[in-house]
């Protein structure tokens, strides 16, 4: 069996859309936070943080079939 030669187009928009919705959500939810707690920039930081991470490995599940 041959390994795939590489991602389509149609998955690279997914993969940046993947990464695009868990970096907003992660601040989205930093902020709200931030809003409910009057904690400052630090629960929005952390929410970037997170968002981050969360992309990063839905990003490496969608691309370990092309390593």
């Amino acid at each position: 069996m041959t390994p795939p030669s590489g991602p389509g187009i149609g998955e690279l928009i997914g993969l940046g859309l993947t990464a695009a919705v868990f970096v907003a959500l992660g601040v989205g939810v930093g902020y709200w936070i931030a809003q409910v707690t009057g904690g400052g920039e630090l629960p929005i930081f952390l929410g970037l943080f997170v968002g981050i991470v969360f992309a990063l490995v839905a990003m490496y599940q969608m691309i370990r079939r092309y390593l």
